[in-house]
């Protein structure tokens, strides 16, 4: 009896090793302007709602000091022993407001610099003057230094540059790209890094070369992975270049960034890296791989699984016996730690 199985090479959304599950129907396997088009539609997921008062409480927990619970992180901040209170980093979570010594909420990407403008602000604003991933507490008055300055690279602590630029310091620098990486992501040309940002863009894209290096120089810290969370469950949506941010890379170019989920390692896995014969077959089915296979699977088209085999460790080469199945059309689902290849 003949078992039809023909090659159609078509591919499920990659699961990556450690992804996130917020990811699952995103399809990382594109490169360029298709994953960032990808990403955007997935991030605009989000709660139209949320408002600028809403974070003055998520914050509390969101840059929480991860060594002081009663405390918050200051975005720019650097020195908490120095007598000058502009230059904490970390603040007590009960001095909020509007005085010195106290802290605030700063837009990263300034109101005043996006195209257009993001206009005044109050507690009942939304849209994107309350979009929280643009968010951070910090002092009133270093707040009022950085003031609408274009942000441009230096070292050391975060200091005005040459009058009229801003650098944020090496601490936050990486904090700042990615967050200028989201804003563009997520608003488009309303927020181009030019409009934000100083130096040459990479290639042909509208990234700047300061926040692509500034995202390799500054890896993810454990206090900015604690932020996505509560916002993917109150705002609706994540920022994907905190949860990895080799992403920047894949689309943008530039220097390589970390790749938390092993993303890259996907290159090595494209069409051909299975082979399955003979196909129509009548008893068996010979599946080989290039990599290690994890289980093979073989489905109706109706969706019920007929057959499982699960790997043994470090094979690459499996024999199916197809003979007592009945004649038709099947899927098989091939899995390595990489990729997912449906063969009809």
């Amino acid at each position: 009896m003949n078992k039809t199985l023909v090659v159609l090479l078509l591919f499920l959304p990659i699961i990556a090793l450690g992804q996130q599950p917020y990811y699952d129907d995103v399809d990382l396997s594109l490169t360029g302007e298709e994953l960032y088009d990808e990403l955007q539609i997935k991030i605009s997921q989000f709660n139209t709602g949320y408002t600028y008062g809403e974070y003055r409480d998520d914050l509390l927990i969101t840059d929480e000091n991860p060594s002081n619970g009663s405390e918050v992180l200051l975005v720019y901040g650097f020195n908490d022993s120095d007598g000058d209170c502009t230059t904490d980093r970390t603040r007590s979570d009960a001095l909020f407001g509007g005085d010195v010594c106290e802290f605030n909420r700063e837009h990263v990407f300034p109101r005043s610099l996006a195209n257009p403008p993001m206009g005044n602000v109050n507690n009942s604003s939304t849209g994107i003057a309350a979009d929280p991933h643009n968010l951070r507490p910090t002092d009133v008055q270093r707040n009022a230094e950085r003031g609408s300055k274009r942000f441009t690279n230096g070292s050391g602590n975060s200091a005005t540059i040459s009058g009229n630029l801003w650098y944020p310091g090496d601490e936050w620098k990486g904090d700042v790209a990615r967050a200028m990486m989201y804003m563009y992501l997520r608003y488009g040309e309303r927020c181009l890094p030019t409009l934000v940002g100083t130096g040459a863009t990479q290639g042909g894209t509208d990234m700047l070369q300061l926040f692509l290096q500034w995202n390799v120089e500054d890896p993810v810290s454990d206090f900015e992975e604690q932020r996505n969370p509560l916002f993917e469950n109150n705002y609706g949506n994540r920022n994907p270049f905190i949860d990895n941010p080799v992403l920047a890379t894949i689309i943008w170019g530039g220097p390589q960034a970390e790749d938390i989920w092993g993303l890259l390692a996907l290159e090595e896995n494209k069409v051909n890296t299975f082979n399955i014969y003979p196909n129509p077959t009548s008893n068996v089915v010979r599946v080989e791989a290039i990599n290690v296979i994890h289980d093979i699977e073989i489905y109706s088209l109706l969706g019920s699984k007929v057959m499982t085999i699960i790997s043994r460790s470090g094979q690459l080469e499996y024999i199916l016996d197809v003979s007592l199945l009945p004649s038709g059309v099947y899927l098989i689902r091939v899995n390595n730690q990489y990729r997912r290849l449906v063969i009809k």
